[in-house]
């Protein structure tokens, strides 16, 4: 996503639950127990990245849609195996997920809040003196005893884009669109929880240039499959296996888990198997069979759902996306069901944005449900529903992934994930579902 930080959904729950006296629990203090570390959500009353000017319910909508339809073309150019990504009308950079987790680096530890992306691969983290970075929280390499450079001739030099070694250290540069990320490949002991991960590789980033800035402000930690992935360096340690439960949009506390190895992972879990594209092998590829609609399994175009590794079509889970996006054809049908039986039938169909499925009265809605391999995922309201705050406006939550890019690809978004727990099992190749109250 592209903003300093996304400015999110707080809807009329937000305001409500505050004027409730409930205040939220922003403590983050709490000394870590095992291998679970709290999520929040990016523009949650705790964050200090939320939006000091409140924009109008209409404004976050077309704003999230706009950083939704970018987030897809970063998506879609993993898939084609570009190294660009593209900006969205001279906006900051993309991939940026919406939710955050602490994590502490180097010895002693600096805390940084740092966003969690199932679909990157690389942790980087802003170092001090960094030239155009947009946040004064850095990590300082200077305050660290257990900080080094990665060497040229490490194997890992060869895993980060665009290597170069003008001198001993091994630089890289990243090309977002118009903006460049370059630092060098350092190493160093990051803490998530209780666990300490001696030797951590990471992007150290010294400069930022371009058109653009860079998000997130305090770095990202990559939850994908590559070789510099949290994942693949941790392995002795957690297993590549890891699950999260994301809170509620409304949710005033730090409630959300990100709970990293196999110990104390939950049992009463339904599986689905995780397929992998020979392309972009570290992204959540699961096996989407077909979506329900109230008790009508919805009719689509033969195919229309089907894994193609060769060109990437299928259906991804991923944590950075705040709304579905399904193919046209699948959206469209489902869509068409969901406005059928809609009640009452007299209700007006208007739009908002790309959403193109809203109400201006109540309406009583259908469940949808999609339908993996092995597993059923039906969406409470609050999932599938977003309100104004004034409650006069209601719309479908999910669009049409956007024609203009690689639109082969269906997103399962954040907002339809919350308040689930979500496990990734690396080792056996499948994905766990089952609904969960983190919020």
């Amino acid at each position: 996503m592209i903003s300093h930080y996304v400015l999110f959904l707080q809807l009329l729950f937000i305001p409500l639950a505050l004027s409730l006296n409930h205040q939220p629990n922003c403590d983050l203090s709490t000394p870590a127990q095992g291998s679970t570390l709290k999520i929040f959500h990016i523009d949650s009353p705790c964050s200090p990245f939320k939006p000091k000017t409140p924009l109008s319910w209409e404004a976050r909508v077309l704003q999230m849609l706009a950083e939704d339809q970018a987030r897809l073309r970063y998506l879609s150019s993993l898939i084609a195996g570009k190294s660009n990504v593209p900006v969205a009308s001279g906006r900051q950079i993309l991939q940026t997920p919406t939710y955050i987790v602490q994590a502490m680096i180097g010895t002693p530890a600096q805390p940084l809040l740092v966003a969690m992306d199932t679909s990157s691969d690389f942790a980087w983290f802003p170092c001090t003196g960094c030239i155009g970075c947009p946040s004064s929280t850095a990590f300082s390499p200077a305050k660290s005893t257990t900080f080094k450079n990665v060497s040229c001739n490490s194997a890992q030099c060869k895993q980060v884009p665009n290597p170069t070694c003008g001198g001993s250290a091994c630089a890289y540069n990243l090309t977002y669109g118009s903006s460049s990320l370059a630092g060098n490949l350092s190493q160093d002991t990051l803490r998530l929880a209780a666990d300490p991960i001696p030797a951590f590789a990471f992007g150290c980033v010294r400069k930022v240039s371009g058109g653009g800035t860079v998000p997130p402000l305090q770095g990202l930690l990559g939850l994908g499959r590559g070789p510099l992935s949290l994942l693949s360096q941790s392995q002795p340690l957690y297993k590549s296996t890891f699950s999260y439960c994301l809170p509620s949009f409304r949710s005033l506390n730090f409630s959300g888990s990100l709970r990293l190895g196999p110990t104390a992972q939950p049992i009463r879990l339904k599986f689905t198997p995780l397929l992998r594209n020979p392309r972009r092998s570290s992204l959540y590829y699961v096996n989407l069979v077909g979506i329900r609609v109230g008790p009508k399994v919805v009719d689509l175009p033969p195919g229309a759902l089907a894994f193609n590794p060769t060109t990437g079509a299928g259906t991804i889970i991923d944590s950075g996306t705040v709304f579905t996006r399904l193919v046209k054809p699948v959206y469209e049908a489902v869509r068409d069901e969901f406005r059928r039986r809609v009640k009452p039938r007299s209700a007006v169909v208007t739009s908002l944005g790309g959403f193109d499925t809203c109400y201006m009265t109540a309406i009583v809605a259908p469940t949808v449900t999609f339908m993996f391999a092995g597993v059923n995922m039906t969406l409470p309201e609050e999932n599938m529903l977003i309100h104004s705050t004034a409650g006069s406006n209601t719309c479908l939550a999910m669009a049409a992934a956007p024609e203009n890019v690689n639109s082969v690809v269906n997103v399962i978004a954040n907002m339809q994930q919350q308040n689930h727990r979500v496990l990734v099992d690396v080792p056996n190749s499948r994905l766990g579902l089952a609904p969960a109250r983190c919020s």
